[in-house]
């Protein structure tokens, strides 16, 4: 039997986030710890491709320029 680590962690919405997350679990009759593991899971690769706070403070990997212009 496999075992899962289970770690208890408190997380903060902003309170219409939680209701559209809370709505989605009861919709869907899962509980809302999956509804969010379900969306991280989904989201994981693009949210990855964001530029780390470190980056944009450095320069690189800014979003806003374009290949097509310059660093200066």
């Amino acid at each position: 039997m496999s075992q899962t680590d289970k770690r208890k962690q408190s997380l903060y919405f902003p309170e219409d986030m939680l209701k559209e997350i809370q709505d989605e679990a009861t919709r869907q009759d899962r509980s809302m710890s999956w509804i969010v593991q379900m969306a991280w899971k989904l989201a994981r690769t693009e949210i990855q491709r964001f530029p780390s706070v470190n980056s944009v403070i450095d320069g690189e990997d800014d979003v806003h320029t374009s290949a097509a212009e310059p660093k200066v």
